[in-house]
């Protein structure tokens, strides 16, 4: 019996139990005019990025694209990481990587998670965003980019 690896697992999960991280997938999506995919969910006020957390094993860039196809019926396009974020949520550290995609096609129903998309410029986004989609559009516009918080 190989007792290193059985201690290693013990070990990281008594680290992850004491340090828990998540982490999620979001996205600009950019249509050919330079508008910026929002949406309004069912769940949480304000309009936000599309996005979601990545399951089990998963590549980013796979689940960013099952969430956005998921919630906005997002095919197709080129997609970019455009920045790296961390926040506190409780004593959970929650990582985001939030990727640039254009060149997609939307094909937005209503469904359990999003009720309602909107497009906007990114330098005149709307008066009810939430403030760190509000954040993440002021980088965008401004090629300053990504802060390291979210």
């Amino acid at each position: 019996m190989d007792f290193s690896r059985i201690f290693t697992g013990l070990l990281l999960s008594a680290k992850w139990a004491l340090n828990p991280v998540a982490f999620g997938v979001a996205g600009f999506v950019r249509d050919g005019e330079g508008r910026v995919l929002l949406v309004r969910q069912t769940y949480m006020t304000g309009w936000r990025l599309p996005g979601g957390g990545i399951g089990r094993g998963e590549p980013a860039e796979v689940s960013l694209r099952r969430e956005l196809r998921e919630e906005v019926g997002l095919t197709g396009g080129q997609a970019r990481l455009f920045g790296l974020y961390s926040r506190k949520v409780w004593w959970v550290t929650h990582v985001t990587a939030l990727y640039l995609i254009e060149g997609a096609a939307v094909d937005f129903r209503p469904n359990m998670e999003v009720r309602a998309v909107l497009w906007v410029r990114p330098e005149a986004p709307p008066a009810d965003a939430a403030p760190a989609t509000l954040r993440r559009l002021a980088e965008l516009a401004t090629d300053a980019g990504p802060s390291p918080h979210w």
